[in-house]
Formats: C-alpha cells, sequence, structure tokens
C-alpha cells in the first residue's frame, strides 16, 4: 500500500510541480512582471487596511480620554463652576473641592492608558490649565502661554463640540515638552444649557505611528507615510524629498527620485480624514523577477530529492493522527475536557480517536456530577450555620424585652417590637446574600433597638463607602460580631462607649511588597469597652460560625480580631476586591 502511496505522489508531484516551473521558466518576462505587481499591490493593500485600522482604533482611544470629563458629574460641576461668576460666590472650601475634582479625580479615569499616549491638558473657561497624564509625567504648563491663539484650540471652538483631530505639533505649551505630538481635541460643553465650559486635548507621541508600521512589517524598501486632512505629512517610515511630498499631495500615483520609482497605494481614515499611503518600489519587483529565473532552475535541481521528500511525507501523514492524540490526552490530563479528536474518516484510526472521544465525554459527565454533589453539600451547609446564628439572636433580644415590660416601660417595649418586626422580616427573608448596604441598615436598627436597653452609655458611629455598598456578603455575618461588642465590651464597662462599624474599598500603596495595586473590601467592628483576653473563649460560637460562612462565600477572604482587657476590640474583616468581581 505505501508503495502504491509513493508512486501516485510522485505522479502526482510531477504534474502539479514540474510541468508548471518548466513552463514558468520558457514563460513571456511580462507575465511575470506583472503577476508580481498584481501580487504586491494586493499585498500592499492589506498591510494598508491593517495600518489604516490600527490608526483608526488609536485615534479612538484618544477621542475617548476628550470625554472623560463627562463620565463625571463632579468634574462637569467644577468645571461649570469656573466658568462663570458663581466661582467667586464659593467658599474656599468648596473651590478647593472644585479643583481636587479636576487635580485628582480625573486623572484617575487615566490610569493603565496606553503609554504612548502622552497626556491631556484641560483649558475651563476662566484660564486654568491643568495637566494630567496617565504615565506620570509632571510636565507644567508655560505661564502665560497664549492658548486662545492657537490652531488646534481653534479648531476644537469650530468643531464646537466634536472631535477636532490635530496635526503634528509642538508641545511647546509645556515646560521642557517640546517634543512633536498629534493630538485629538474637544470643546467641553454643558449638555443642559450648549454652554461652552472648555477645551479638552489629549496628545500622543508620533513615535507610536513609527511602532505601528513597524508592527505590520511592510514589505521590504516599502514607504509608509500619514497625511492631515490638509494633505500636509505627518510621518513618514523614511525620508521623503520635497518633490515626493509635493506629489503625494497632488495625488501622483507614481513617485520618482534619483534613487527609484514608487508605486503609491492609499487608504483615508474615515473619521479624521487622514489619508495613509505605501509606497511600493519598483526596484523589489525587479527583484523579486530575477529570484522568479533562479528558482525556476533550482526546481529542476530539486527533482532529485523528491524521493526522499515523498518517504517523509509518507512517514509524517502516518505518525500525525497519533501525535494529535497524544496532544489530545495531555490537554484533558491538563483540565480542559472540551478537547477532542478531529475524526476524519471511518479506518483503524479514526475508530480509535472515536472510542478517545467517547472516553473524555464520559469523564466530563462524571466530574460534572461529583462537583454538583460537592457544591449541594457546601450549600447545605452553609444555611445550616446561618440557621445557628437566628436563635441565638433572637433569644438575647427577647430577654432585653422581658427587661423592659419588668420595668414598666411600655412606651419603649412598642418601640422595641416594631423594631423588632422589621429586622425579622429582614432576617426572614429567603436570601443567603445581601448588600454591605442592606446589612448596614440591619445593623443600625438593631443597634437602635439595643440603645433602648443602654440608654446613654452605648454611643454608634456607621459609616459605608458608597463604592462598598453593593457588595454582597452573607446576610447576618456582622451581627454576631456586634453583638460580642455589646455583650463582652460595652455591658460590663462603667463608662459610654463607642461602637464604630465602617466599611471602606482600599487600594494597596505602590510600596507594599507583592501587594501593588490590589484592592479589598475592609470592614471593621470596633469598640472602646473593656475588652478581654484572646487567649480565652469569650467569643463564643457566633465568632467561628462568621468566620466559616464568610470561607464559604469568599474563599480568600480574612477575619482578624485585635483585643486586650482594658484596651477594646476591633474585629477586621478583608475581602479581595477580585473575588467579588469573579476574576
Amino acid at each position: 500500500m505505501l508503495q502504491s502511496i509513493r508512486f501516485k505522489l510522485s505522479l502526482l508531484f510531477f504534474a502539479a510541480v514540474v510541468v508548471p516551473v518548466v513552463a514558468l521558466v520558457i514563460a513571456l518576462p511580462s507575465y511575470y512582471h506583472k503577476l508580481i505587481v498584481s501580487q504586491a499591490l494586493t499585498l500592499t493593500e492589506g498591510t494598508l487596511t491593517a495600518l489604516t485600522f490600527e490608526i483608526e482604533t488609536y485615534l479612538d482611544d484618544l477621542d475617548r480620554m476628550t470625554i472623560t470629563p463627562y463620565m463625571n458629574d463632579d468634574v462637569m460641576r467644577a468645571l461649570k463652576d469656573k466658568s462663570t461668576f458663581q466661582w467667586e460666590l464659593l467658599t474656599p472650601y468648596e473651590q478647593w473641592y472644585a479643583d481636587q475634582q479636576l487635580y485628582a479625580t480625573l486623572p484617575n479615569y487615566f490610569r493603565n492608558l496606553r503609554q504612548d499616549i502622552l497626556g491631556t491638558i484641560l483649558l475651563p473657561m476662566d484660564g486654568s490649565v491643568y495637566v494630567t497624564s496617565p504615565n506620570g509625567y509632571s510636565n507644567q504648563a508655560v505661564k502665560g502661554f497664549p492658548f486662545e491663539k492657537q490652531d488646534w484650540y481653534k479648531q476644537a471652538l469650530k468643531a464646537d463640540g466634536d472631535v477636532a483631530f490635530i496635526s503634528v505639533h509642538d508641545q511647546n505649551y509645556l515646560q521642557g515638552g517640546g517634543s512633536k505630538v498629534f493630538s485629538v481635541a474637544r470643546l467641553i460643553k454643558d449638555p443642559d444649557t450648549q454652554r461652552p465650559l472648555g477645551v479638552i486635548m489629549a496628545d500622543a507621541d508620533t513615535v507610536v505611528l513609527q511602532r505601528m508600521i513597524r508592527g505590520i512589517k511592510p514589505t521590504s524598501g516599502s514607504i509608509a507615510a500619514v497625511l492631515d486632512d490638509k494633505k500636509k505629512l505627518i510621518y513618514s517610515s523614511s525620508p521623503l524629498s520635497t518633490d515626493m511630498q509635493r506629489e503625494l499631495a497632488a495625488g501622483y500615483k507614481v513617485l520618482s527620485d534619483s534613487e527609484d520609482s514608487y508605486s503609491v497605494v492609499g487608504k483615508t481614515v474615515s473619521r479624521s480624514n487622514w489619508r495613509i499611503v505605501m509606497l511600493f518600489p519598483e526596484s523589489v519587483i525587479k527583484g523579486q523577477l530575477r529570484s522568479i529565473y533562479r528558482i525556476g532552475f533550482l526546481f529542476i535541481l530539486a527533482g532529485l530529492l523528491i524521493g526522499l521528500l515523498l518517504y517523509f511525507t509518507v512517514t509524517r501523514w502516518l505518525v500525525t493522527p497519533f501525535k494529535q492524540m497524544v496532544r489530545v490526552m495531555k490537554r484533558v490530563q491538563l483540565g480542559d475536557l472540551q478537547t477532542f479528536y478531529p475524526l476524519r474518516g471511518k479506518d483503524e484510526v479514526d475508530q480509535l480517536g472515536k472510542h478517545l472521544n467517547t472516553m473524555i465525554s464520559r469523564l466530563g459527565e462524571l466530574i460534572d456530577r461529583e462537583f454538583r454533589a460537592v457544591l449541594e453539600r457546601r450549600n447545605s451547609e452553609y444555611r445550616a450555620l446561618q440557621a445557628q446564628i437566628q436563635p441565638h439572636f433572637l433569644y438575647n433580644t427577647l430577654n432585653s424585652f422581658i427587661g423592659l415590660n419588668r420595668t414598666g416601660q411600655s412606651i419603649l417595649l412598642e418601640r422595641a417590637i416594631l423594631s423588632l418586626s422589621g429586622m425579622l422580616r429582614y432576617t426572614l427573608e429567603h436570601i443567603d446574600t445581601v448588600t454591605i448596604k442592606a446589612e448596614m441598615d440591619f445593623l443600625a436598627k438593631y443597634c437602635e433597638l439595643q440603645r433602648i436597653r443602654f440608654a446613654e452609655k452605648l454611643n454608634l458611629r456607621i459609616e459605608c463607602d458608597p463604592r462598598a455598598e453593593k457588595v454582597p456578603i452573607p446576610k447576618l455575618l456582622l451581627q454576631p460580631i456586634v453583638e460580642n461588642s455589646l455583650i463582652h465590651g460595652i455591658e460590663p464597662s462603667e463608662s459610654a462607649c463607642t461602637l464604630t462599624i465602617e466599611a471602606l474599598i482600599s487600594t494597596a500603596a505602590s510600596g507594599e511588597s507583592g501587594e501593588s495595586g490590589k484592592s479589598w473590601v475592609d470592614i471593621r467592628i470596633t469598640d472602646n469597652g473593656i475588652g478581654f483576653d484572646p487567649d480565652g473563649a469569650r467569643a463564643g460560637v457566633g465568632l467561628a460560625n462568621v468566620r466559616e460562612r464568610l470561607k464559604f462565600a469568599y474563599e480568600s477572604a480574612e477575619l482578624n480580631m485585635q483585643t486586650g482587657i482594658g484596651r477594646g476590640t476591633v474585629v477586621h474583616i478583608r475581602i479581595p476586591l477580585k473575588d467579588v468581581n469573579g476574576e
């Protein structure tokens, strides 16, 4: 069988390769010239399309930077204040707060942008200047610089809120920033009154065009050039003479200089009306034509190696299916159960591959059933832990009601019952997870109920970062901790105590080893009561249940407690934000 395959392959090779090569050698040179030119232009157009897409994407990134102020109400409010006489009526603190929105809040939206986007300059209508950068450069604006007289400023005003694409210009408005840049500018307007609020411009280094052109790897000897909407040269990968620039601006299809002639292929960037052109050299075409003749003769000599080539080809055809099976089994070993062997026929090898696919499918079903069983068991344990907390909390609350009834405080007892009814609606809802905001509201009601018992002895402070309000946590996660603070810290104290409950979003500073840029949800419950010995067992089952429920919800979460006799108690819960977002 193998000998028959080799013979057929030999005939196929001579019919499909040797005969066309001989015909190619004796064909007319003009045919090859036309063919090479056509292929070269097709390849150049493909390269040009890729480059045009890259530049359009980049300009879109710059455009998005110019609409950033509209994304923050505080930033827009600051621009509105600075553009009217209302600015003089603001208090010093309000003026400072408005400046902070433009100095600090707005730059936060520019983080993690491309390195070659140098930054933005914001010019409110009151003449102030704000320079920001996603990459941290600290150039300041040149004092007294006439921004209103600059062409790019006038273009932004003329665009009247639409994007204005600015050609290459000097960054002479920044101290030490004299490099060449191209930009995107926009007039920021009040969405309600359409009154101008300021001009924002995003700058990009021209080196990005060089990087894009290198990334698409144009044909050797080709020249890529970018022209603005006025046919002015923005960038070229190789120097162009004055005559070539003039001919290019005039729309010539063929350019010439003292060394070579070039065919011109161009595309227009739709949004900015910039034109991207590729200049393909005639010398490359002639070089390829000479190579064709050399390759034709080499193909004739290559016929001596056909037998050896056929041997290795047949061997590869026989071994390749088994190599594919090995790759499939390795991926399955790594956990990818969606990988199957591609069936192409009904021979013995494909039958083996079919059984391999059946084994992978059954293995996936088995693992899925086991996973569902483990998940159901974990949910059952979760609900059991929550059920331990609810009777414990209700028991302590009813004891407080008994005390109010015995002392004859009927009005307070009525208020307490109403508060308890609202809390019971919360605890009896058939949900296992709530937001931090909902949990904080519940704790406020709970502590208000306890203040009826403790009177002036209990001071309460609850703070919740708006960014943390929608973070999900297990229901009644924090109530046992608050209850421990009341029973073990505040109730035995002879003086008034303060209970603080706060939730916020924190980010590691850049100097923290291995933690830079990581964010957490931090929940702290603090009291300045009498505290207790941490080596004792006064925390009870409540805190142990809290720790178990927290681990069920977020495996990487942490719960730490700091306490000591006479020093109060701090319970700190830390949940990685990446776990909350499901990353």
